[in-house]
């Protein structure tokens, strides 16, 4: 089974990205993870869009297309979703002539850490609003807001946090389950 593992993030040091990959250490056996970022994607335009799909997107497309499930690390920033993310996800909820995009009956499921007390609940719930009207199908639970995300990762990015390790391992084995149910 094969997942990719978007981080809406830019930093080089982000927080999400690595709990994508302590997500991917704990992924169930027989699950492959990639992480891929998103770096490269212009601001989406319906101008640009005309001269046809940029590299960036349609790599990310073909990687979307050929991917069991989509899992997201979602940032927030201002109380929302990540520009960034939020610009990706326009583009690849585009058909650019095609049956389907690679939301379209696909299984997704996020997560997503933060400095602040909220952890990513108010971005995670504007990303799910926006993947179901897309046509994404929402894991709903269980869900990982990581808050105080400074106190739960170690310089190299590494997840030292038992309980939030914990949570990252129960949400990879629902969403295996997940994606075997919509499978099936």
């Amino acid at each position: 089974m094969k997942v990719l593992a978007i981080c809406g993030s830019l930093r080089k040091g982000s927080y999400n990205r690595s709990l994508l990959r302590a997500a991917a250490g704990a992924a169930p056996a027989g699950m492959e993870v990639e992480i891929v970022g998103i770096e490269g994607i212009p601001v989406f335009s319906e101008d640009l869009e005309k001269e046809g799909m940029p590299e960036a997107v349609a790599a990310l497309r073909l990687k979307g297309k050929a991917a069991d499930g989509i899992l997201f690390g979602c940032p927030e920033y201002n109380y929302g979703i990540a520009g960034p993310l939020k610009n990706a996800v326009d583009w690849l909820s585009r058909a650019h002539g095609e049956p389907k995009t690679p939301f379209v009956g696909r299984p997704v499921a996020m997560m997503g850490a933060s400095l602040s007390m909220m952890g990513t609940a108010r971005a995670q719930l504007q990303l799910r609003q926006t993947l179901q009207a897309c046509g994404a199908l929402t894991m709903p639970t269980p869900e990982v807001y990581v808050m105080r995300a400074q106190d739960k990762f170690d310089a190299e990015g590494q997840l030292t946090d038992k309980p939030t390790h914990d949570a990252v391992a129960r949400l990879m084995t629902a969403f295996d389950a997940w994606i075997a149910k919509l499978k099936g």
